[in-house]
């Protein structure tokens, strides 16, 4: 007697997994872990950065209750661009800082990368150095290369042999300042590119050299856009590094005196002498909305390539 097995149809039951169980103590647990994070980045991000945006379309002091606040509609944002010359100096402070941190440090610090992906004698060593400035905060970073520009015994003027008013001159302190900021933004972009390099498989430079492709050669034409996730990343912090910029100058005259930065103009306005927080509010707007320019085409880049 022969005994037949059924075909496999492909529509037969399937068994259902079990369901996973979890005791009261699990579900307290990832409702701690995610609701904390969760609360904290509302109560801490989200919640004053929508009062911001409400505030940016009134007149306050900031004293007294909400009885006091005027509202003006979109006046204050006509205020910053027809009647407050400093936002015309600090809008083109952080343009020149944005061109100023693409140029030099961005592409010195994918060039340090480069050299150290290639495993370099004292690789690690080199790392750690180039490393260093961004563990330090920019306060920190101003308060170093005040000590390097000072006109009394300073460093750069000791070594050159010259008077100059490096921080006092508004000629010439915004470019000694982004030079302490380069400092600290090379190191960042190393760090950053160098992980995304590792990432890349050898077998993609092994195949490029088999083929006759020199150092250079394979960089740009096969490792450079295999980095572009890593390069979109990068744009995107830089921006916002330029945009964010305040401890810095802040450190060192206040954002006066031709050191004038969105930011900074924010904090005098919102905490300062001025006590003017609606139209502080309208910078911070103003801020919020171009950095959210290049956040969105980052985020839509990405999605794109996802899909």
């Amino acid at each position: 007697m022969t005994s037949t097995v059924p075909p496999q149809t492909g529509t037969e039951p399937r068994t259902p997994a079990p369901k996973v169980r979890r005791s009261r103590g699990d579900r307290w647990t990832i409702a701690v872990m995610l609701g904390l994070p969760a609360a904290i980045v509302i109560g801490l991000v989200w919640i004053p950065t929508v009062f911001t945006v409400i505030l940016s379309f009134a007149r306050w002091d900031g004293i007294g209750g909400t009885s006091t606040i005027e509202w003006i509609g979109p006046q204050n944002y006509v205020d910053a661009v027809q009647a407050y010359p400093p936002f015309q100096q600090a809008l083109h402070n952080n343009v020149l800082w944005l061109a100023f941190l693409f140029v030099f440090p961005t592409i010195l610090g994918i060039f340090l990368a480069v050299l150290l992906d290639r495993g370099l004698k004292g690789s690690r060593l080199y790392q750690s150095i180039f490393y260093i400035p961004v563990v330090l905060s920019m306060a920190l970073v101003g308060f170093v290369w005040q000590l390097i520009y000072s006109t009394d015994g300073g460093v750069l003027n000791t070594i050159l042999g010259t008077d100059v008013d490096w921080l006092g001159n508004p000629d010439v302190n915004i470019w000694a300042v982004m030079v302490a900021a380069s400092w600290r933004h090379t190191g960042y972009i190393m760090l950053l590119y160098l992980a995304g390099l590792k990432a890349i498989d050898p077998s993609v430079r092994e195949a490029a050299l088999m083929d006759g492709a020199g150092p250079i050669r394979t960089f740009f034409r096969i490792v450079f856009p295999l980095m572009k996730p890593t390069n979109l990343l990068i744009i995107v912090i830089t921006v916002i590094e330029a945009l964010r910029a305040f401890d810095l100058v802040w450190v060192i005259n206040k954002g006066r005196n031709g050191l004038e930065l969105i930011s900074a103009l924010v904090t005098a306005n919102v905490v300062g002498e001025a006590g003017r927080v609606g139209f502080g509010s309208a910078l911070a707007t103003i801020m919020l909305v171009i950095s959210l320019v290049f956040i969105s085409f980052y985020l839509w880049i990405v999605l794109r390539s996802d899909d």
